[in-house]
């Protein structure tokens, strides 16, 4: 089953690293959230990924074209440019089969998914599409369980999102008697990680957000939410994308799931 990645918007809101990269190869570790991201399907078996691209979608392209010469001793011929590379060294080399897909530098994430359509194989009846600066302990099996339990066209990940504020509390007359530092909301949120029937092409306009044919799937209660309650962050801004390296630079990270 076949991953589709939104890897094409600019992240105008981490500018500090995108003026240079795209959003999903920012570093958490050492590696970018991009990889950490196809490394949690693919530890459930989905390694079969379309990255759809746009802004710096030539870096993209590099890391992963020259991944090999990065992480393994090589000998290099300089006269003709042969390489001989001694994988047998390296135990962690990745299972990946990708297929890029230049979507366009403005194109709305609606129209990015509907340009990959050819590259869903016609005996799959479903893939996944998820954003490419997300991370989750979610287990992709219940996923893809429910959503075929549910038999809707399309089934979204909800998960509760960490407020950007510390709130107040207050009491009798007026007064403050606490606070709480960004607590985690009651409230739903897209995390991302959705499955989709091959239908869900038939509801996605050329230039629109992806959201007016989610909208469209749930007027027609097509829709299902799969309830997440464990570990799931973003990175949206420079901060957030510290909190995830100290996270990751912690003995567990949560959303390490594969070994």
């Amino acid at each position: 089953m076949k991953v589709i990645i939104l890897c094409g918007g600019i992240g105008t809101r981490l500018k500090e690293e995108t003026e240079y990269k795209p959003k999903p190869m920012v570093y958490v570790g050492n590696k970018p959230i991009l990889w950490h991201i196809m490394k949690i399907y693919a530890s459930y078996g989905f390694n079969e990924f379309i990255l759809a691209l746009g802004y710096k979608a030539d870096y993209i392209k590099d890391f992963f074209l020259n991944q090999k010469a990065f992480t393994s001793d090589f000998t290099l011929r300089t006269r003709d440019h042969h390489s001989e590379f001694y994988l047998e060294k390296r135990i962690d080399i990745d299972d990946f089969v990708i297929t890029f897909v230049d979507t366009g530098i403005d194109t709305q994430p609606g129209e990015r998914i509907l340009r990959c359509q050819q590259y869903i194989p016609k005996n799959d009846n479903y893939f996944m599409v998820t954003y490419g600066d997300g991370v989750t302990n979610l287990n992709i099996y219940d996923v893809m369980k429910f959503h075929k339990r549910q038999d809707t066209i399309g089934t979204i990940t909800g998960v509760h999102p960490r407020s950007k504020f510390g709130l107040v509390k207050i009491g009798d007359r007026h007064l403050v008697y606490g606070f709480t530092e960004k607590p985690v909301l009651s409230d739903w949120v897209n995390g991302g990680y959705m499955v989709f029937k091959k239908e869900f092409f038939q509801y996605i306009k050329p230039g629109e957000m992806e959201h007016a044919a989610l909208r469209r799937l749930a007027e027609k209660q097509q829709l299902s939410l799969y309830q997440h309650n464990g570990f799931w962050m973003a990175v949206d801004t420079y901060k957030e994308l510290n909190d995830l390296n100290k996270i990751w630079n912690s003995k567990t990270p949560p959303w390490k799931v594969w070994k």
